[in-house]
C-alpha cells in the first residue's frame, strides 16, 4: 500500500514505478537525478556536439520538423529553430490539466531523458528537476495533442516555462512564466541543438494522465468488491455463486480473486443464504460480480504493465545511440502501445459502474429485494429516500457509455500528410480519467445504499470484512433517517475511497487479494 512519507525519489530512466508516480505528482516527493543517468546525458550530448560540429545532416539537429524535415538549418540558426519550435507548437486548447497531471508529465519525461538517448544538456534536465523539487507547476493546456508525433502541443506548453515564457502555478498562484522561475529561484534557459525536439517529442502526458487513472482503477476494482459483498448481504444473497469450486474449473486470475474477495467479506454472515433456501439463484448483476470485476481485474493488471513499460521507454526522435556513434530515426514517439490500453481502461472502469448500478437498483426497488423498505426508506410517499441516487448513477452511466466509445479507432493525417496515422492515445487517457472518476461516485452510491439497506437487516448479522466496513462507512456518513441533501454524502465517501491506506485495516481482518500490489 502506498506509504506518503516523503522520501527521495532517484531516477534512473528505467526504474520508475506507477506508485513514484503518484508519490511525486501528488504528495510532492523530492526527485534527485541518479550519477548514472548524469553520466548517460553528458556522454550524449558530447556525441551531439561532435555532430553539429561536423555539420552532419540530422533530423531536428539541423533540419526542421514534420514534413520540414529536408530543409537544411545552418548551426548560426539552431537555436533560433529550438525556440521556433516551441513557440509554433504551444496550440493547447481547453482547461489546464490539473497540478497534479503536469508534475506526473514533468516526472515522466525526466526519467525518459535520463535514458540518455535524447541528446540534451544536463542543466535543462535539472531545471526540469528544480521545478519539481520547488512547486513550479507548467500551465498546460488538456487538449490539443494527437499522440503522434507524442504530445507535442501540450509538451511545448511546459517547455515555454523552461525557457522562461508561458504560466506557472507557483504555490497556487497562476503566473507568467518566468516570473514563477523567478520567485522560485530558478534562471530560465537558452535551448541548444535537439533540445527543444527532445522535450516535447513523446508520449509523457498520454501515460501521466494514464497513470494515475489507471492507479485509481486499481484501487477501484478493490472497492467494487467490497460493494458487492456488503449489497450481496443486504439482498441475501445466495453464496454458493462464490464457492471456489465454480471458479476453479475456469481459472481466470480476477475472477478467482474477486470470488474469494466476496466470500471472505461475507464470511460467518447470517444474512448471506445457501442455494434453495430462499432461491435457487441470483440475478446477474449478484451472481456474476466475480467475472466482470474479475474482468477488469485482468484488464488492468494489463494496462499497469504497458504503462510501466511505456513510463521507463526512450520515446522521442531521433534518438541517439552515442556508443555506436548512430543516430536513428524511427517513431518511438507513437502513442499507440498506449492509446489501445487507454481505451481499455475506459472499458473496464465502466463495466464497474455498469454493473454497480444494477446492484443499486436492486437495493431501492421493492419488487426485486425481500423485506426492504421502498427506496430505503420507512416512510415512503413523504419521503423519497434513495429514489434520485440511483437516477444519478444511471445518469453517470450512461455518460461513461458515451465516453467509452473508443478514441483510438480515429486517425486525422497531420503535417502536410507526413504524419498520416496518429494514435489518439491522450484523448483516450483523458476520458478514461473521466470514466474512472464516474465509477467513484456510482460506486459510493452503491456503498451507501447497501449501508442503509443494512441498517434495516441489522449490522450485527454481518460478516467479518463487511461489518468492518459498514462501521467505517457509518463514521464517514450517518444513516439517512429522513430526506437531506445527499450529493454531498456521495462526494465524501467518493474522496474517502481514494485516500491511501483506507483498507489497511480490513487487509487487516480477512483475506484480500487487492489489485494495489
Amino acid at each position: 500500500m502506498l506509504e506518503i512519507a516523503n522520501h527521495t525519489v532517484f531516477i534512473y530512466g528505467n526504474s520508475l514505478t506507477m506508485e513514484e508516480v503518484v508519490k511525486v505528482a501528488r504528495y510532492h516527493h523530492h526527485v534527485e537525478l541518479s550519477e548514472e543517468s548524469c553520466r548517460k546525458v553528458e556522454h550524449t550530448r558530447n556525441y551531439v556536439e561532435k555532430l553539429l560540429r561536423e555539420k552532419k545532416v540530422v533530423y531536428g539537429l539541423t533540419t526542421g520538423f514534420g514534413k520540414f524535415s529536408d530543409t537544411y538549418i545552418s548551426p548560426e540558426d539552431t537555436k533560433t529553430l529550438q525556440l521556433n519550435l516551441i513557440r509554433s507548437h504551444s496550440c493547447g486548447i481547453g482547461a489546464p490539466f490539473p497540478e497534479e497531471t503536469v508534475r506526473a508529465i514533468l516526472l515522466l519525461r525526466i526519467n525518459a531523458l535520463a535514458l540518455g538517448y535524447s541528446g540534451i544538456r544536463l542543466e535543462v534536465l535539472r531545471l526540469m528537476i528544480e521545478l519539481l523539487n520547488r512547486g513550479v507547476v507548467p500551465v498546460i493546456p488538456e487538449k490539443g495533442s494527437l499522440g503522434a508525433s507524442g504530445d507535442l502541443a501540450p509538451l511545448s506548453h511546459m517547455v515555454l516555462v523552461l525557457i522562461g515564457e508561458g504560466e506557472a502555478y507557483y504555490r497556487g498562484v497562476r503566473l507568467p512564466g518566468a516570473e514563477a522561475l523567478a520567485k522560485a529561484g530558478l534562471t530560465p534557459i537558452v535551448l541548444e541543438a535537439k533540445e527543444g525536439l527532445a522535450l516535447i517529442n513523446g508520449t509523457q502526458v498520454m501515460t501521466a494522465v494514464g497513470t494515475l487513472a489507471c492507479w485509481d482503477a486499481l484501487k477501484l476494482a478493490d472497492w467494487a468488491d467490497c460493494a458487492a459483498a456488503l449489497t450481496c448481504e443486504a439482498l441475501l444473497a445466495v453464496r454458493d455463486a462464490f464457492d471456489p469450486a465454480t471458479h476453479a474449473v475456469r481459472p481466470h486470475k480476477g475472477q478467482q480473486q474477486a470470488a474469494g474477495n466476496i466470500r471472505n467479506l461475507t464470511a460467518g454472515s447470517t444474512l448471506m443464504t445457501n442455494q434453495g433456501e430462499k432461491r435457487v439463484q441470483d440475478a446477474y448483476s449478484l451472481r456474476c460480480a466475480p467475472q466482470v470485476h474479475g474482468a477488469s481485474r485482468d484488464a488492468l493488471a494489463y494496462i499497469a504493465e504497458r504503462l510501466n513499460i511505456e513510463m521507463n521507454s526512450a520515446t522521442d526522435n531521433p534518438l541517439i545511440f552515442a556508443d555506436e556513434e548512430r543516430v536513428i530515426s524511427g517513431g518511438n514517439f507513437h502513442g499507440q502501445p498506449i492509446a489501445l490500453p487507454m481505451d481499455h481502461l475506459s472499458v473496464c472502469a465502466a463495466e464497474l459502474a455498469d454493473i454497480a448500478e444494477r446492484r443499486i437498483e436492486r437495493l431501492v426497488n421493492p419488487h426485486l429485494n425481500e423485506g426492504l423498505p421502498p427506496f430505503l426508506t420507512n416512510n415512503g410517499g413523504l419521503q423519497s429516500g434513495f429514489m434520485i441516487a440511483q437516477y444519478a448513477a444511471a445518469a453517470v452511466v450512461s455518460e461513461n457509455k458515451s465516453l467509452a466509445h473508443p478514441a483510438s479507432v480515429d486517425s486525422i493525417p497531420s503535417s502536410g500528410n507526413q504524419e498520416d496515422h496518429v494514435s489518439m492515445g491522450t484523448i483516450g487517457a483523458r476520458k478514461a480519467g473521466q470514466i474512472v472518476d464516474n465509477t467513484y461516485a456510482v460506486l459510493a452510491i452503491e456503498l451507501l445504499c447497501a449501508a442503509q439497506a443494512i441498517d434495516f437487516r441489522g449490522a450485527q448479522r454481518l460478516g467479518k470484512g463487511t461489518k468492518w466496513l459498514y462501521d467505517r462507512l457509518r463514521e464517514q456518513v450517518a444513516a439517512v433517517k429522513e430526506d437531506r441533501v445527499l450529493s454531498g454524502d456521495f462526494a465524501a465517501i467518493a474522496e474517502w475511497m481514494k485516500e491511501p491506506g483506507v483498507l489497511d485495516g480490513l487487509l487487516a481482518q480477512v483475506p484480500f487479494s487487492t489489485c494495489m500490489k
